[in-house]
């Protein structure tokens, strides 16, 4: 499989590009004409995103997808001349998806759009059973006596939604009196849904899902609409013995409607779903060795692992194919940088930063020697914001780089300098954490937050690889700068505000060990 998939790569990469040539701007440093040449004229974005998100797929962590994903990244740099390894760092909880399959049987037939969460067991065959909602209850017992009734069938375990429509939909075609109207739905449905939820007396919906695992429930379908057409947010499941579902807004509100009215809906669930147990789990990891600072570095960051209810185009295959292009066009046009030129494609980022906690706490050497580490991690939009994340004096330096850099690369991007430092929201924090200078790059929304983050719907037709072609020309051309500067980039920290909520000084977030093994 490894060898047949970098065998389609090689061939993609050999068809030239169909983008019409550009010549690139005057620039005195031939390195970066050559980047603009390479970058924007033989770009090869699209042909590894394509391989990766298409043939290879999504990459949850500790499943056999991530691992296969992470041999044809170390195959294919290797290809191309470049250093390449697999670094184990813990374990985690290894899962195999299979195919899955909901449809309502009465009170009439319909297949069901729906997602089996990460880690929610299977079948074992169909299981057909009757749908009930959370009901009210009105003390201890008569919690008792629901969990005494709740055998084999599957319960509604999340709030419906009133309407399917996005919000923009409302806020443009409603009338005033309609919207008002439509405001009262939303709240009184979530109220309905608290009230349900707070009768039961249990602290979180995990603790709830846990007793109708113990109460031998069918199943429990849930809904995390992420508020756009057809769009819904695909997490974990909260147990393991029982399968956990996720329904479209609209069939699950069908579901919820037919049975608040007792109109006996009943579904027929076919899952499959291996557990593989503690399974081993590693970064990615490219080198191209410096020539004369070689304990110096620049550092690609990017996380690989994804959920996987789609092929996590956008968070965050375009993060990994951007620095995977960064490296080709470096190694192509800057073979010998003077400082090493490292890449990191972490693990486990959706698990807490698992993966770039555990090499920054193995590699004290390069956080002491790293000069400046660029990260990206959210989305297709051309980068449009670079934030110090709290290093004072690290913008001058960037400043200076981006006005080396072509205009057509550089427009409407604004430096965040000094910033606030980050707080765990992506893998740049394992290192802003440790003092090192870690900066964010940021890209224009795209309907990042609504239809593509941690959704069903993140596949590979989301991706701009226009977008993606001078974004990596653009972090390219950042990296051999940064290589190439004389001095070493500050790591002088800002001192923080005082919290004007609380009154106590902001502090600096502190680096804590990784969670390098299975905590489940």
């Amino acid at each position: 499989m490894r060898s047949a998939i970098v065998a389609i790569t090689t061939a993609f990469l050999m068809v030239a590009p169909a983008v019409r040539a550009q010549d690139p701007p005057p620039s005195p440093d031939l390195v970066l004409e050559a980047i603009w040449r390479e970058g924007i004229e033989q770009s090869r974005v699209a042909e590894l995103a394509q391989v990766l998100l298409d043939s290879l797929g999504p990459r949850l962590t500790g499943s056999p997808g991530s691992e296969a994903a992470a041999n044809w990244v170390i195959d294919t740099y290797r290809s191309w001349g470049i250093e390449a390894r697999s670094e184990p760092y813990g374990t985690w909880m290894g899962w195999r998806r299979g195919t899955s399959h909901l449809d309502m049987v009465e009170p009439r037939v319909r297949t069901l759009e729906a997602t089996m969460l990460a880690w929610s067991p299977g079948t074992q065959g169909p299981v057909q059973g009757p749908v009930v909602a959370l009901p009210r209850l009105a003390d201890t017992q008569a919690l008792a006596n629901f969990l005494a009734e709740v055998h084999g069938q599957f319960v509604l375990l999340t709030a419906p939604e009133p309407s399917c429509r996005p919000e923009s939909n409302w806020e443009q075609w409603a009338t005033p009196e309609s919207l008002a109207r439509h405001q009262l739905d939303l709240d009184s449905t979530r109220a309905d849904w608290i009230d349900r939820a707070r009768s039961t007396g249990v602290t979180s919906l995990g603790e709830l899902a846990e007793m109708l695992e113990g109460a031998g429930a069918a199943g429990i379908l849930s809904s995390e609409w992420s508020r756009g057409w057809g769009v819904d947010k695909v997490f974990a499941a909260a147990t393991q013995a029982i399968p956990q579902v996720d329904v479209s807004c609209e069939d699950y509100g069908l579901l919820w409607r037919l049975a608040v009215r007792e109109q006996g809906p009943v579904v027929r669930l076919e899952a499959e779903a291996e557990s593989l147990g503690e399974v081993p789990v590693a970064n990615t990891i490219g080198m191209i060795p410096g020539s004369e600072l070689p304990d110096e570095y620049v550092l690609l960051s990017a996380h690989f692992d994804s959920w996987d209810g789609a092929s996590g185009a956008t968070d965050n295959g375009s993060g990994t194919v951007l620095m995977m292009e960064v490296m080709r066009i470096l190694r192509h046009v800057y073979p010998h940088p003077k400082r090493t030129i490292l890449v990191g494609h972490w693990n486990g980022e959706e698990q807490g930063l698992n993966g770039s906690r555990a090499f920054a706490e193995d590699h004290p050497e390069i956080v002491s020697g790293l000069q400046v580490l660029l990260n990206h991690d959210d989305g297709t939009g051309r980068i449009d914001r670079i934030t110090m994340d709290g290093i004072v004096g690290a913008g001058a330096y960037f400043s200076a780089w981006l006005e080396n850099i072509p205009e057509e690369l550089t427009r409407g991007i604004t430096l965040v300098d000094p910033g606030m430092p980050g707080r765990g929201m992506t893998d740049n924090w394992s290192f802003i954490c440790a003092g090192a200078p870690a900066f964010g790059m940021n890209s224009t929304g795209w309907g990042y937050g609504i239809y593509t983050w941690h959704t069903n719907r993140d596949t590979y037709d989301k991706l701009v690889t226009h977008n993606l072609r001078t974004n990596a020309t653009l972090t390219a051309m950042l990296a051999y700068l940064a290589s190439e500067e004389p001095d070493r980039i500050p790591r002088t920290r800002r001192e923080l505000p005082v919290d004007a909520r609380t009154g106590v000084p902001a502090t600096w977030p502190e680096c804590t060990n990784p969670n390098r093994s299975l905590v489940r």
